[in-house]
């Protein structure tokens, strides 16, 4: 049995092609497919929303190295879990969401979900007696980020998993800005995993993406059915872009991790940083638990600067190798004023980040040449 995950990340759901031997699947840029028959599928495909070749290799993939046993490609990260929040809830029904999250889902949560009837409670979810008191009979979900966007707040999975599954609730884990290969949260105890596939997992900044991985086969079978019946699936061109990012997902993670490392090291030296934001430093209050259900701690890093928000906004605008953008996992450095950009849509709510701050996406170039880049834009 294969256990290792590079091992998995190359192979699984990868086998060589019967026909020509092709070792890497091909794009099946196809709608429908001949029946043998009426009813008589080959293979079990048929039209390919419901299911394309290439899309079935990119999920399988997914789910052996998120150790799930089905995972689903969507077409995008918002795609996946629009999804599963209308898989697994009601009209009426109540989800608790991280007071610190990706603004997209907040956006997903205030605007468009909660016109459709779904509650919702922004909670401080590394304050486990906080989440339990915001337990309601009507709760179905705990939705987690951890590490968060873009406070790198770290939430302990297994704890929370606990509290889902006393009150009769599932646990939904944004793994997006860990990856499959920093940390598992199925092994931890959560029913759901999300993904970004744009971000680590794809790791090129070339296509979008998202995906949910289950441990649970019937839980499988109903995300399968909302993915087809909703539509918002991986095209063929996108699964392949994503299954060939994730054959190098194990090394580029150790080195966007060791780029992080070096760029907190930087950032805590110098006088005009105010704060740095990275659970991999002892003195993060979520570091204890980062460690123990983290491989390594990743390779974004939030930091704030003296000045306020023009001055965090004119060093966002100064660096040439961190580039000025959205997004974030990719193999180049990208720099980001959350405030204004990702985070925009959160602005007067409890989720509301500091102006102040600046956020970075460590890419994999030379280490040197990031430092002096940062260097530069902070230089009075």
């Amino acid at each position: 049995m294969i256990e290792g995950f590079e091992t998995l990340a190359v192979h699984a759901g990868q086998e060589a092609d019967p026909h020509t031997g092709a070792v890497v699947p091909p794009i099946y840029a196809v709608s429908t497919y001949k029946q043998d028959g009426v009813g008589g599928l080959r293979a079990g495909y048929e039209y390919s929303r419901s299911a394309n070749p290439t899309r079935t290799a990119l999920e399988e993939c997914l789910a052996a190295i998120e150790g799930g046993t089905r995972g689903l490609a969507f077409a995008s990260g918002l795609a996946a879990e629009d999804t599963v929040l209308r898989a697994v809830c009601a009209p009426g029904d109540h989800v608790i969401i991280p007071d610190d999250a990706y603004g997209g889902t907040y956006r997903l949560f205030a605007q468009v979900l909660s016109r459709w009837g779904l509650l919702f409670d922004p909670v401080p979810l590394h304050d486990l007696d906080a989440v339990r008191a915001a337990v309601r009979p009507e709760t179905k979900a705990i939705w987690v980020e951890t590490p968060t966007n873009p406070l790198l707040g770290i939430a302990d999975i297994e704890a929370l998993a606990s509290i889902a599954q006393q009150a009769g609730a599932l646990l939904i884990v944004d793994n997006t800005f860990a990856s499959p290969y920093l940390q598992q949260p199925l092994a931890l105890g959560a029913d759901i995993v999300v993904h970004s596939t744009t971000k680590y997992v794809g790791g090129h900044s070339d296509v979008v993406g998202g995906a949910l991985v289950v441990r649970d086969r019937d839980l499988g079978d109903r995300l399968a059915y909302h993915q087809n019946a909703m539509g918002a699936v991986a095209g063929p061109f996108d699964a392949w872009l994503t299954l060939r990012g994730v054959k190098t997902l194990a090394l580029r993670m150790e080195r966007h991790c060791d780029n992080a490392e070096r760029v907190v090291d930087l950032l805590l030296s110098h006088p005009r940083v105010t704060e740095v934001l990275y659970p991999g430093l002892p003195g993060h209050p979520g570091h204890e638990i980062a460690a123990k259900q983290m491989r390594r701690f990743g390779g974004m890093v939030s930091f704030r600067v003296a000045g306020g928000e023009e001055e965090a906004v004119r060093v966002c605008d100064r660096t040439k190798l961190f580039t000025l953008g959205e997004s974030l996992g990719g193999v180049e450095s990208l720099i980001e004023h959350p405030g204004r950009m990702t985070h925009a849509s959160v602005a007067g709510s409890a989720l509301e980040v500091p102006s102040d701050l600046v956020r970075l996406s460590v890419g994999i170039e030379t280490i040197g040449d990031l430092l002096a880049d940062l260097t530069e834009a902070l230089r009075d």
